[in-house]
């Protein structure tokens, strides 16, 4: 049985793409204060004979760390801060397996906003999405039209990526039913255009390595 350290509906909805069962068990970790987050939230709930997955996403602007807004004012000077530039969503995925082994490896993904609107964040923070989203926006949702492009793997923007973990749970001895690049497909309504770079990292996983994704800028509007 996988757990899942995390109450993230993103990272839920996305594991389950997968198609291998799970439960969710969100860990009580204070994650602007861990050294490791991720990891720190696998060992926190992880069980003998289960194979726990957590992940931390960060936003990093020119060396500065962006995690989630406080409120909406906080988000609306985020946003403000992120728009007209590229920054680096960045993804740590934590594994703890059966046998304690683990596994904690990093994905990142450029993004890059459009030109300061002060108008259109306002009327995005109103709408309450952007609250508990590290940088402020979801670019699945209403986000995306503050996103000019990206480079990348989707999914990590997302909240999790996919084909790296899908590799890294393969890793820990559990069956995956789905292939992660035809269960996004299905579930996003496009090809995520970093999978061929996504499935070649992923193969060779290695515990403590940082993986680049961002090797070609897609539309933030893919078709």
């Amino acid at each position: 049985m996988i757990r899942l350290a995390s109450g993230s509906p993103r990272r839920r909805e996305l594991l389950a793409l997968l198609g291998a069962p799970f439960e969710v068990v969100p860990a009580d970790v204070d994650g602007r204060t861990a050294g490791e987050p991720a990891l720190a939230k696998a060992e926190a709930v992880a069980r003998p004979g289960d194979v726990t997955l957590a992940a931390d996403t960060m936003i990093d602007l020119d060396g500065e760390s962006i995690g989630k807004p406080a409120d909406a004012a906080d988000a609306v000077a985020m946003l403000s801060r992120l728009a007209g530039r590229t920054h680096v969503v960045r993804t740590d995925v934590a594994l703890v397996g059966a046998s304690r082994r683990t596994l904690l490896f990093g994905v990142g993904s450029t993004v890059t906003m459009r030109p300061a609107d002060e108008q259109a964040i306002r009327t995005y923070v109103a709408t309450g999405e952007p609250l508990d989203r590290a940088g402020a926006y979801a670019i699945q949702g209403g986000g995306g039209a503050v996103v000019a492009s990206y480079a990348g793997c989707y999914a990590n923007i997302v909240g999790l990526p996919l084909c790296h973990t899908f590799f890294a749970l393969r890793k820990m001895g559990v069956a995956m039913p789905e292939r992660p690049e035809p269960a996004f497909a299905r579930a996003f309504g496009f090809v995520c255009p970093a999978w061929r770079l996504a499935y070649a990292q992923g193969r060779q996983l290695r515990g403590g390595a940082e993986y680049d994704t961002a090797g070609y800028v897609f539309s933030a509007t893919p078709m």
